[in-house]
């Protein structure tokens, strides 16, 4: 029998993906380029050369997938839409076709009993706004909002809530910070405009939903951060390292004003990105849920290096991930749990928008990711028992993917098994542990 947990009955369980990480297809019915595609053409910027150009063909095979979640007994999918394949510059233009296959999706994912919970952003600008300037140029924030209105204009009359980015501080970090990740600009922290015109983004997205009478999410990583050990030196990076990492990221949205960020050396309009309303704009539309994507605490300490005020060093004596991720499930409760005392009547509803565990392609069996997520889902339940707010739950990933930088082999997240030779899809063991899950929590 699988575990029980003591969550709501009405409690939403799924599974999420991203439309670069399965859809493939980059060149087919009139799709634009995305900066991920220049990317991966970068000699050394993925491990193997690997790439999204077919990744799991799910442009092809969505009915398949969706067989499988059906299978799951999921109530809800989260996915994102491809930006460059509904608008292939970004801008003008609409691409019939692009939204024609969310139109079948969508239609596919009702029909299976699926709720669909579609991501607007999940890291794959079109090609041509970023070579405009992409995230630190202001103007990409308000076609963003142009670009949402041309989706739910189609769509909403079917899907009633939507998730506007998705972890804006891995994109401005990975992607304009260090170079890590797609567009590659390694502009440390003069990257923070990218961080602003993101939620500036949001900001008028959400307003243009909102107007729709359709409900806004937003899913950020968050991490709970402590300090290396007891001295005010450490707990001073650990400080300055939550600024940059959770409230820059929430405290527009929830509070309507940027965290104190003077640690970070860095000026108070970052860099001249924030104009006058832009906080109300932010603020404003509100939130109907927050979306947390939770892997790993963060554990800080002082700097050793003049270019950073801190240190991220290692959390010992606990399980890793492939990633080299710390497994430490109890920090998702001490997170929801400093979500509540942070923000207080200011913070929604609660939606664990990813949470999954990496493991090798050689890793067997698959119970190192059946612990991992049995182990959150308790912590889930501990925070729910302590009066959070939490109304479901969606395991990162559904399949084997493109793991970004990672490349397609070398981290796997799925509940599924992809052969990206073949194609064939095959259910781990953790896939018919989530179904029990699923079953036995709907059956109690």
């Amino acid at each position: 029998m699988p575990d029980r947990y003591d969550l709501p009955a009405n409690f939403r369980w799924g599974a999420a993906t991203a439309a670069y990480q399965i859809e493939g297809a980059v060149e087919e019915d009139g799709r634009g380029p995305s900066v991920w595609d220049t990317f991966c053409a970068r000699p050394g910027a993925v491990r193997d050369g690997h790439s999204g150009a077919v990744a799991c063909d799910h442009y092809h095979r969505y009915a398949e997938d969706i067989e499988l979640m059906r299978g799951l007994g999921l109530d809800g999918y989260r996915f994102s839409i491809a930006w460059p394949r509904v608008l292939p510059t970004g801008r003008g233009a609409v691409n019939p076709a692009g939204l024609a296959f969310y139109d079948r999706l969508v239609d596919a994912l009702l029909e299976a009993g699926i709720t669909p919970l579609p991501t607007l952003f999940h890291w794959d600008l079109p090609q041509a706004l970023e070579d405009s300037g992409g995230w630190l140029d202001r103007d990409t924030a308000h076609r963003f909002a142009d670009y949402t209105a041309v989706v739910t204009d189609r769509l909403g009359d079917r899907v009633p809530a939507w998730i506007t980015l998705n972890e804006p501080f891995v994109h401005t970090v990975y992607g304009y910070a260090l170079g890590i990740h797609a567009p590659g600009r390694t502009l440390m922290f003069e990257s923070l405009p990218a961080a602003h015109h993101q939620l500036l983004a949001h900001g008028l997205a959400a307003t243009v939903l909102h107007d729709r009478g359709l409900e806004v999410m937003l899913a950020n990583n968050l991490t709970p951060v402590e300090p290396a050990t007891g001295s005010p030196a450490d707990a001073a990076a650990a400080d300055a390292y939550d600024a940059l990492h959770n409230r820059l990221f929430t405290d527009p949205v929830l509070l309507g004003r940027y965290p104190d960020l003077s640690a970070l050396g860095v000026p108070d309009d970052l860099y001249g990105a924030i104009h006058s309303g832009d906080t109300e704009l932010i603020h404003t539309p509100g939130l109907d849920a927050l979306g947390i994507n939770f892997y790993n605490p963060t554990r800080v300490a002082a700097p050793t290096q003049p270019d950073l005020p801190f240190d991220l060093v290692d959390i010992p004596d606990v399980p890793h991930t492939a990633f080299g991720w710390p497994v430490v499930p109890e920090a998702l409760t001490r997170l929801l749990l400093t979500l509540r005392d942070r923000y207080g009547q200011a913070l929604p509803p609660l939606t664990v928008t990813e949470n999954g565990c990496s493991l090798t392609e050689t890793t067997t069996p698959d119970q190192p990711r059946i612990d991992f997520l049995s182990a959150h889902l308790h912590a889930l339940a501990r925070a729910v028992a302590e009066g959070i707010d939490v109304r479901g739950y969606y395991t990162w990933s559904l399949l084997d993917n493109f793991e970004w930088a990672e490349g397609l082999l070398s981290q796997r997240f799925g509940l599924v098994h992809v052969d990206f030779a073949t194609q064939k899809r095959t259910p781990k063991a953790s896939y018919a542990w989530y179904r029990d899950v699923i079953a036995a929590h709907r059956g109690r």
